[in-house]
């Protein structure tokens, strides 16, 4: 998603908003300008040494951890379900995030030092696959929905038909992407470290409120929606009927939804009221900056950990998942058969 970054031109710390209209309203000298300079003192982020840690061990847990998830899928393949085509591509999603998590760590402690051609790429890759894993969640809710509430087959048999719709959220989260390709660059504005940021001029403002828009809408207000409407209809389908099978079956998902709404939503709802401070629709004023900074510099962090935890809940909650791994052990002589009838048998 559009990640807000806040540059400031720094005024004194007794200066205020009168104050500067005072000091560049009456003289000949132009303030600076740009929809992030202000005449409020910026608050330092801290514990940037201890960021960069956090998001190098993510990276390295996700990648781990969703590469995991992928050969185990590739494994059973012959027999893998539609939801499994969705978890593979979910899992390819968060490690290609993953591995844009180790150059936004390095910006935060010495600012983007990667030139233009990787902000471009890494800013590519980032939204790509943050577009893409919100909506193949909500795609695995279409399709429980489907398959529990209408008990129809027709996608949830049909693994050719799954694959071109993969494809085709593959294919809008690109092209939702693209802007943030075009337009970013690596760009030192007045007074400020090098930034990877979209820049284009005097429309820059209103170019950011229009990407905002989109990832509003397509990256979290969209398949909130849908897995809702549809986790909501499930859930009540299934007590109804009292499907005790099916409701174990569905624990996984049911928790990977959960997780995904614990990272993103805080962080989505303070993206959107920095979204409301930049159209002025409510009050702009230094100390709200300062609070919105910092609030989307925590949940950020929330929201990018949540690349490595979908193989944690695979582990902990998904019976199925472990028994399929430890089966792959098995074929490949790394643990002895016994283990695997004692682990079915105990669970």
């Amino acid at each position: 998603m559009a990640k807000t970054e806040y540059f400031y031109w720094v005024a004194p710390d007794n200066m205020t908003w009168d104050d500067f209209e005072k000091d560049f309203g009456t003289s000949t000298r132009m303030p600076p300008t740009g929809d992030y300079f202000s005449p409020c003192k910026r608050v330092p982020i801290s514990n940037t040494k201890a960021l960069v840690v956090f998001y190098a061990l993510v990276s390295l847990l996700s990648l781990l951890g969703n590469s995991l998830v992928m050969l185990v899928i590739l494994y059973r393949r012959r027999s893998c379900s539609v939801t499994d085509v969705y978890m593979l591509n979910l899992a390819l999603a968060d490690l290609l995030f993953s591995l844009t998590l180790p150059f936004w760590a390095v910006s935060k402690l010495k600012g983007w030092i990667f030139g233009t051609p990787l902000c471009k790429m890494i800013s590519l890759l980032k939204e790509v696959n943050f577009f893409s894993g919100t909506l193949l969640l909500a795609c695995i809710s279409v399709d429980r929905y489907l398959a529990i509430v209408h008990a129809t087959g027709t996608l949830t048999q049909k693994r050719h038909l799954v694959k071109f719709i993969c494809l085709g959220i593959w294919g809008l989260s690109l092209i939702l992407s693209l802007p943030f390709a075009i337009f970013r660059q690596a760009y030192k504005p007045y007074g400020s470290g090098t930034i990877c940021y979209e820049v284009l001029g005097e429309a820059t403002t209103y170019f950011r409120i229009i990407l905002r828009g989109l990832s509003h809408m397509f990256g979290f207000l969209l398949p909130l929606l849908i897995m809702l409407f549809c986790y909501g209809s499930t859930l009540r389908t299934l007590f109804k009927a009292r499907m005790g099978q099916k409701h174990r079956a569905m624990r996984v998902i049911f928790a990977v939804v959960l997780v995904f709404l614990l990272c993103w939503l805080p962080y989505n709802m303070v993206l959107f009221s920095d979204t409301l401070l930049g159209t002025h629709l409510i009050e702009d004023t230094c100390k709200r900056r300062n609070d919105i900074d910092q609030a989307l510099y925590i949940t950020e962090i929330l929201g990018f950990s949540h690349s490595c935890l979908n193989p944690i809940i695979y582990a902990f909650i998904g019976q199925n998942f472990r028994h399929e791994f430890l089966k792959m052990l098995v074929n490949c002589g790394l643990i002895r058969k016994e283990f695997l009838t004692h682990h079915r048998a105990t669970f």
